[in-house]
Parts: structure tokens; sequence; C-alpha cells
């Protein structure tokens, strides 16, 4: 078992080494001089080739590269092409608000899909498990942005129970932390609770059809009975693996949910970042994404081991 987690390790330095080289080359083939940007049309060709040796844009790719991926790894993003302020701190609070976001969201759609799910599997023959299965086919086709433009519509605009956008640190006040997380990880949890349920639905029913659940069925356990004892760390297996690519999709999705809620997270860093062509800035938060990414996959990985004893023993 050491063994398999000193190999998977192994494999997600490399593809974050890979990535980060990755990264680096599609900033650097992107149109557009950094120092030009900055200083605006009208500067001078002395006064932005000053810029370019500040930034350090006129030396070697290599080079360049090597600066930043070292600065990387001791914590220094760089400073930003547009302010000159410091990447790394902004990174990282900016950070802090996508997990909670991500987390939260993640949370509320486990807390959805599993019990909808299993339910969904255990009645597939009844009307409330089709009912169950053609609600969360719908929430599918929802996407997270729509969702949450209906949720402010609803509790901020007509009922106004909770705000419509706006972010509180939980250190500072944190029912009012609460209150603004609230919307904005619902429109996320919702929608990724229904792609959820129909793969928790999907996995269960294969479950309830393998042999040792039905030789527990005919001791006398009842079929919600059985799957719980016996089934549902199966089921577990295949889950896993759409839960690792349904957190991916939720740090993408929090791109847009952010805008739509106004928080600092890192979705609108980034595109405020893009709008102002601040490319290193850019750089360091698809960085952080892609390694994110990257150490979720690592992360189940890791998990399988300890659903499945086979794979310990394989």
């Amino acid at each position: 078992m050491i063994l398999a987690i000193a190999r998977r390790a192994a494999i997600f330095v490399v593809s974050g080494a890979v990535a980060s080289v990755a990264v680096f080359l599609f900033m650097a083939v992107l149109p557009g001089d950094p120092a030009q940007v900055a200083l605006g049309i009208n500067a001078t060709p002395e006064l932005i080739a000053r810029t370019r040796a500040e930034f350090g844009t006129d030396r070697p790719l290599a080079t360049q590269y090597f600066d930043w991926i070292g600065g990387v790894l001791t914590g220094d993003f760089g400073r930003s092409y547009v302010t000159r302020d410091l990447i790394g701190p902004q990174l990282a609070d900016r950070l802090g608000v996508t997990l909670w976001l991500v987390g939260t969201a993640m949370v509320i759609a486990l807390v959805i899909a599993v019990p909808l799910g299993s339910f969904a599997a255990v009645r597939h023959r009844k009307l409330s498990g089709t009912v169950i299965s053609g609600v969360s086919q719908l929430g599918v086709a929802v996407p997270a942005f729509l969702a949450g433009i209906l949720l402010v519509q609803v509790f901020a605009v007509q009922w106004r129970l909770l705000p419509s956008g706006g972010w509180t640190p939980p250190d500072q006040d944190f029912g009012g932390f609460l209150r603004g997380l609230t919307l904005p990880a619902l429109a996320l949890g919702l929608v990724q609770g229904a792609v959820l349920t129909r793969y928790v639905r999907s996995a269960v029913l294969d479950t309830l059809r393998e042999d040792y659940l039905r030789t527990a069925r005919a001791k006398g356990l009842r079929p919600g009975q059985a799957l719980v004892r016996h089934g549902l760390r199966n089921a577990a297996v295949p889950v896993v693996t759409v839960l690792g690519l349904q957190l991916t999709t939720l740090l993408i999705g929090a791109v847009v949910v952010e805008r739509v809620f106004v928080l600092p997270g890192l979705g609108s860093m980034l595109l405020d970042s893009v709008a102002a062509r601040d490319l290193l800035t850019v750089q360091g938060i698809v960085l952080v994404l892609v390694i994110a990414a990257l150490l979720v996959n690592f992360l189940v990985d890791l998990l399988y081991t300890v659903i499945d004893p086979r794979l310990r023993r394989s």
C-alpha cells in the first residue's frame, strides 16, 4: 500500500511539473506585450524597454520559467503587471473564499445525492423513484449561473431572506458569512447534487443486482437494510470517481457563480485579470486551479484503497 501511495504521489508531482510548463508556455505565446499593455499606447520605446527589463520579459523563456516556478515553490508568484501588488497574498485570500464556496456546495450535493439516489434505486419500479429520477434529470440541464439568478430572485428580491451578493469573512461576522454563502453554495450544490443523484442511482442499482445482496435479502433483510449493511461500500467506488470529477467541475463553475454573487474568489480574480490583460496573475491563478484538479484526482486514488480492501491487497 505504501508503494502504491508513493507511486501515485510521484505521478502527481510529475503531472504538476508538466502542467506548470504547459501553463507557462500557453501564456508566453499569447499575443501582446505586458510592458506595452501596462504603459499604454503612448509609451516611448525606451520606457517600454525598461519596463520589460523590470518585468523580466526580455530574458529567454527558459530563464523566465525557472525564475517563476522557483518563486511559486516558495509562495512567491511575482508582482502584478498592472497593479504591481504581490500576487501570492491575493491568491491566498481569494482561494480561501473559493474553497469555502466549493466545499459547502459539495456537502450540499452529497446530502442531496446519497439519500435521494439510493432511494430512487431501491424504488426504481415505483412512482416515487421515477419522480426523483426525472427531477434529477431536469436539474442536470440547469446551469449553475441560472440557478443562482433564480435563487436571488426568490430569496433575495421577493422574500428578502438572504443577501443577493457580497462576502463577509467568517472571523468578522459568522452570521453574515453564512447568509452570504448560502445562495451561491446552493446554486452550485443543487446542480451538482442532481448530477450526483443520477450516478448514485446507477451505482446502487448495479449493486442491488449482485448475488450477495440477493443472499442477504433471502436471509430476511429488506432491500434497504441489505443495501445499507452490505451494498453502499461497493456502490461508493464508482461514485467516488464521479465525485472527483465533480469537484473539478465545481472549481470551474465557481468562476461564474462568484461573478453572479459578487464574491471575491479566484473566479472573480481570474476574470478581472483577463480583462486587464494581467498575464502573470492569470498564469498564477490557472496554475493553482490545475494543481487543485490534480490534487483532487490524487486524493480520489487514495480514497479507493480506503473504500475497497481488494485494492489494498493487490
